[in-house]
């Protein structure tokens, strides 16, 4: 999961707040559809989340030491009812309410334990020879203190104190390590020699996954976690993968060691760990592991109780289906028969061997099946959206609730893989350079005779339970004319009906915050976080410098040439930026013999200014800043990196 670490606020629109819709005869008669066809009464999963509970945090509220929140179950309380209403997919209900759950769960006795429903993801503990061994200390530094003081409250108050030997990063997705300063200090690290162990290429992937596009996926971010949705039967239940992200601060620390692309067997803690590498699956730098004196298997995100996405709505780099099927093939060869646990980063464990063979079995089918099934469309013609179109569920999906759509679907997951193969392009070149939506919407307004008439056709498309056909027609009628009231309103209504309607909670969270900004009634965001000042040391000097070219205005930066030299005299490192061409090139490492200006700046003011600490006038003013060779050169380069702009709008022009 990727991964949210920003503190946007919902677009605050000039319109008159709408009512949400009610769920419609449609979406009921779908509702009734699914509810019957699937075995919703099931009780293992349940049975399996209930199963080890010792203790909970009253209330499930984490505060900050300020006082704000980070993390408030209480709101949620309308999911106690075990019947859906008719504005929740019942399978999406039953996850969300599986995923409620909350607090400290023993998996292996006096052996492993988890904290869970205190973030979107899960803390594992598990116990060495001499002390604790801590996976995954979740997004944020207080929900994992929280967890932690739970932990200590009602394990270590009976079996006794001990330290912690080492935290295990799983993967370089920050819900799985920026909460670790919750936990350990670097004072602690380093006087305790506490071990942090990481997958190969983690710090790089850890730091720099969202710097360079981190605007645009953190705004998508907060419609595909419903962070501008209250929560409510008609607003936020779920994420699919856990119940929400908490709103605390998001640190790092620099792994000690990690363990190479060969895998292998590492003692921590006297303790073997067997480990898989799953870099390129769900993460780019991420492993499995194996326990052999616990029998325990620590799927991470590679097998959670749900189908994964091969491409995150808010954006990411394509997965890769295929590997991330031989992965678990791999892993279910290794210790299939042998495990008689797994447990996971997200989601409540699975026991029994053969329980744990049949979830890997089911895991590694659907993601090969999603990869397949694309392939074989495509190569007999299926372009992008037809391919998902035509394709009816997995077989096992009808029966294993882990492998159905409610944080990927089959759908989307399809499309990515055909993004993967074949590029944005579905071969037709009637789509390879087609009209911007604001340019085309007024000739399809036009073409169908009127706004009015559009909006006719939009609202007997809604009247008829054809939402898909509705939102393509409304659409185009609010990009060409973003003002009228009407159209906002019959939009939202399709996309109230397609988000109670969704499995996913991805898909319900972004079309119901979508139908919020068309009303208006889009809510400042539910769950920000802040990055700690370890987080952005953390993130390497030439990652900002090509960050900072992103933000370069080449339209208006086209006539300008020359060359900046940076100093950071205090990490002893040195960037020359080349400008020319309407382009700026980065060259880090380089010191150029005749730049145009020398900027002489600490990398620590540089994290001031990255933390909004320090704005760069009031540093030259200072001397914080020095700049040598010509000064009006580099400050007319500097003028053309306009900030990016977080609340862009999404579903209107």
């Amino acid at each position: 999961m990727h991964r949210l670490t920003t503190v946007l606020l919902a677009s605050c629109l000039p319109f008159a707040a709408v009512a949400q819709d009610a769920a419609s005869e449609a979406t009921r008669i779908a509702q009734a559809e699914i509810a019957g066809r699937l075995p919703l009464d099931d009780p293992r999963d349940e049975a399996n989340v209930l199963r080890g509970k010792l203790a909970e945090i009253p209330g499930g509220v984490i505060l900050a030491k300020d006082g704000k929140t980070v993390w408030d179950r209480r709101p949620y309380a309308f999911l106690d009812a075990r019947a859906a209403p008719d504005t929740v997919n019942p399978s999406l209900w039953r996850q969300a309410r599986l995923n409620a759950v909350h607090g400290l769960f023993e998996v292996v006795p006096g052996k492993i334990w988890q904290l869970r429903g205190y973030d979107i993801s899960v803390m594992t503990i598990i116990r060495g020879k001499s002390g604790w061994i801590v996976v995954d200390p979740l997004l944020s530094e207080e929900a994992a203190a929280a967890s932690w003081k739970l932990f200590a409250d009602t394990v270590e108050a009976k079996s006794g104190k001990l330290p912690i030997k080492a935290v295990i990063f799983s993967h370089s997705h920050s819900d799985h390590f920026g909460g670790v300063g919750g936990i350990v200090t670097p004072e602690q690290v380093k006087a305790q020699k506490i071990r942090i162990i990481a997958p190969h290429g983690f710090s790089e992937e850890a730091t720099s996954e969202n710097v360079l596009a981190g605007t645009a996926m953190g705004r998508r971010a907060l419609y595909m976690f419903g962070s501008i949705l209250a929560p409510g039967p008609a607003g936020q239940v779920d994420t699919g993968l856990g119940p929400k992200l908490s709103s605390g601060t998001i640190g790092y620390m620099e792994p000690t060691e990690t363990v190479a692309a060969t895998g292998g067997t590492l003692t921590i803690d006297g303790l073997a760990f067997e480990f898989l590498d799953a870099g390129g699956t769900e993460a780019p730098s991420e492993f499995v592991f194996y326990i052999p004196a616990y029998n325990a298997l620590h799927t991470t995100e590679v097998v959670t109780h749900t189908l994964h996405n091969v491409l995150t709505l808010r954006g990411a780099q394509v997965r890769d289906a295929l590997h991330w099927s031989k992965v678990i093939d791999a892993a279910l060869v290794r210790w299939g028969g042998k495990a008689e646990v797994a447990l996971a980063s997200h989601h409540w464990p699975t026991w029994g061997a053969g329980e744990v063979s049949a979830l890997l079995t089911s895991q590694r089918d659907i993601y090969r099946y999603v990869h397949d099934r694309t392939l074989f469309l495509a190569n007999r013609g299926a372009t992008l959206h037809e391919l998902a179109d035509v394709t009816p569920e997995a077989p096992g999906q009808a029966t294993d609730f882990g492998a159905r759509g409610y944080y990927g679907t089959v759908n989307h997951d399809m499309k990515a893989t055909y993004q993967r193969y074949f590029g944005w392009w579905d071969g037709n070149p009637a789509n390879f350079n087609p009209l911007p939506p604001e340019q085309s919407a007024p000739k399809y307004v036009a073409l169908a005779g009127g706004a009015g008439k559009l909006l006719a056709a939009g609202k007997a498309a809604i009247a008829a339970g054809d939402y898909r056909w509705a939102a393509e027609l409304l659409n185009k009628l609010v990009f060409a004319q973003p003002d009228n009231k009407e159209a906002r309103a019959a939009l939202a209504s399709a996309y109230d009906q397609m988000g109670y309607q969704a499995e996913s909670g991805a898909w319900r969270n972004y079309y119901l915050a979508a139908a919020a900004s068309l009303r208006g009634t889009a809510v400042e965001s539910l769950s920000g976080n802040g990055q700690s000042r370890s987080f952005v040391s953390a993130i390497p000097t030439a990652v900002f410098f090509d960050a900072l070219a992103t933000r370069f205005d080449a339209a208006k930066g086209s006539a300008l040439k020359g060359t900046f030299q940076f100093l950071l005299p205090d990490s002893k490192e040195a960037v020359a930026i080349v400008v020319g061409g309407g382009v700026e090139v980065p060259r880090y490492g380089l010191t150029d013999p005749a730049p145009t200006a020398t900027i002489t700046i600490d990398r620590k003011t540089l994290d001031d200014v990255m933390l909004g600490q320090a704005q760069f006038p009031a540093l030259l003013q200072s001397g914080a800043i020095k700049i040598g060779g010509d000064r009006a050169a580099f400050l007319s380069w500097f003028a053309l990196h306009p900030p990016a702009e977080p609340r862009f709008n999404v579903v209107v022009p």
